[in-house]
């Protein structure tokens, strides 16, 4: 039972386990784990603290990184069964998994049109959504300023990684 616990966990099973949590960057699990998880991380709000600091503390290419690593809403990807498994649980709970041709026909202009303006694909935490909220993000956030969007990226991965730790941890 100890072992479930992040602060009893040793380096690689915890990497293993928790480094996905942030799309495609175990690196914010390793740098969390090297800075030291203790019982206060034991929990999906602590240990999601511990993670958000190394994001936070992360050089803006990092963040890019991290951001460009999520894939496109209903994208190709999707469509080819190429998501992680938390990328597709996820988009399947706001309905992108069932989406009309003319629907995901949007959404891929919608996707050219915010990564060409920003260069990074549009982000949001899908489970706090529907795909008609999720349709009028995208719509309202394509013009922003870019560094507006990084911000609210950034929240918006902070976000998922706290409903993927809670998923985890309860």
């Amino acid at each position: 039972m100890a072992q479930d616990r992040p602060s009893q966990m040793d380096r690689d099973p915890f990497v293993a386990r928790f480094g996905g949590v942030f799309e495609h960057s175990p690196w914010v699990a390793e740098r969390a784990f090297d800075l030291g998880i203790a019982p206060a991380h034991d929990s999906a709000t602590g240990l999601h603290d511990a993670f958000c600091r190394v994001f936070r503390a992360a050089s803006d290419a990092e963040r890019l990184t991290v951001l460009r690593a999520h894939p496109d809403l209903a994208g190709k990807l999707a469509q080819a069964r190429r998501l992680t498994l938390d990328s597709t649980h996820e988009q399947a709970s706001a309905g992108l998994d069932a989406l009309t041709d003319a629907e995901r026909a949007a959404f891929e202009r919608l996707n050219a049109a915010y990564t060409a303006r920003h260069g990074f694909p549009f982000i949001i935490a899908v489970r706090d959504h529907d795909k008609a909220g999720i349709k009028a993000a995208f719509t309202r956030r394509l013009n922003n300023h870019t560094l507006t969007e990084l911000d609210e990226a950034c929240r918006q991965v902070e976000r998922i990684a706290l409903l993927r730790l809670q998923d985890m941890l309860s």
